[in-house]
């Protein structure tokens, strides 16, 4: 007889959730590299995604100790790397996820720059040329911005009309794409930017590892980084389905099953009727954390780390806390569950609705965060850079 597998209800996967992803009452954690390894990478297209997630998860939120690991002892990194999309990993991880995904992305990032570059008359010589007087120009400087840059290097501020005759037309700098895909191939990263921690206005300088060198020959094995990157993110977020470990990492299907068994995923029944998987060992069943509530930014990890939300979501709230990109605004949380969205006015309170009643408990909790978040930005402004309809409602008229 055929032992029956074991199920993960989806009571249990939020409980799950709130655990693993330092949002339930003691499991907050001291520094921003613990934050960023729970869950395996904080989304940093916006820039201040990765200031509030860290705050939501911090025992001491703070500006200056995500900062501290960023720009001062970069024990976190930031990346392009999963589905193409900025990540901010533990530092230990990034080769991983280098050779898993941002290698891939990266060569498709030195494609489409020496392509962009065409319209200018460049040719892989000359591009090659301008990538190594631009090298040495931020080499000399130690940190620069891409202003300062071509003043260095004039090539860098040639500029190409992208998308012509259309309405979202715009002019590009030569330099804007050189430096993307340096930093996508981690010879320079990211130093502090110009103006408050919100700006994505960022200086560079050249990877300390990498000095500026081209990639080694001898990195990692991709297909062993992806098992291991998969291994991180079944314990961060399983159960997850095939399909989730796919659209989290932007891999082929192909790519993500033989991942999964890899790493010898352990697979389970789910409420929904498929299949999920769990880490080897992770089998056990989380205790049930304390009630809490919390308040997570724009594209923050839980909000973005599935493909499939239903354990946590109620469809019929998609489109009011979605773009029509499938871009996530800021959400309030409950007990593992997206329950409504909050935003922050011009005058700078934090104002909330809930999208169901969770009780007077809920409502007192929601606010009682709102009113430490509000306290926490204090003269800061934050507009996430994917606004969707119900947080520009409740922002209110435009800043």
């Amino acid at each position: 007889m055929i032992a029956r597998r074991a199920a993960v209800s989806d009571v249990e996967r939020r409980a799950r959730l709130g655990v693993r992803q330092l949002l339930a009452p003691g499991t907050r954690a001291e520094r921003v590299e613990d934050v960023a390894d729970a869950l395996v990478g904080l989304h940093a297209t916006d820039p201040a995604t990765v200031f509030l997630s860290a705050a939501a998860r911090l025992a001491e939120p703070s500006v200056a100790e995500v900062e501290r690991g960023l720009y001062d002892d970069l024990t976190v990194t930031r990346m392009l790397c999963m589905r193409r999309t900025m990540f901010v990993v533990p530092t230990p991880l990034a080769p991983l996820v280098h050779a898993s995904t941002a290698r891939a992305v990266a060569a498709k990032e030195r494609a489409g720059a020496l392509a962009f570059v065409a319209g200018i008359g460049w040719d892989e010589g000359r591009y090659a040329a301008v990538e190594r007087a631009a090298l040495a120009a931020l080499a000399a400087r130690g940190t620069a911005g891409a202003v300062e840059l071509a003043r260095d290097v004039p090539e860098l501020g040639e500029k190409v009309l992208v998308s012509p005759g259309k309405s979202y037309a715009a002019w590009q700098t030569a330099g804007s794409r050189m430096l993307r895909v340096l930093a996508a191939e981690g010879r320079i990263r990211r130093a502090r930017p110009r103006g408050a921690w919100t700006s994505g206005q960022f200086r560079w300088t050249l990877a300390p590892e990498a000095g500026g060198a081209e990639p080694s020959e001898q990195d990692v094995d991709p297909i062993a980084a992806k098992a291991a990157l998969a291994r991180h993110y079944l314990h961060a977020f399983g159960p997850v389905t095939v399909d989730d470990l796919k659209w989290w990492t932007g891999w082929t299907l192909t790519d993500a099953r033989k991942a999964l068994a890899s790493v010898g995923a352990r697979d389970v029944d789910l409420d929904d009727g498929t299949t999920g998987y769990l880490a080897p060992g992770d089998e056990e069943p989380v205790p049930a954390p304390e009630p809490w509530v919390a308040l997570l930014p724009g594209l923050d990890p839980t909000s973005m780390g599935r493909r499939h939300r239903g354990f946590h979501l109620d469809p019929a709230y998609v489109p009011a806390l979605f773009d029509r990109n499938g871009n996530i605004g800021p959400t309030v949380w409950a007990d593992g569950r997206i329950v409504g969205a909050w935003a922050q006015r011009a005058d700078g309170e934090v104002v909330f609705r809930l999208l169901e009643d969770g009780g007077a408990a809920v409502r007192t909790a929601v606010a009682e965060r709102a009113a430490e978040l509000g306290a926490w930005l204090g003269p800061t402004r934050v507009t996430p850079a994917y606004r969707t309809p119900l947080e520009r409602e409740l922002a209110g008229p435009k800043r």
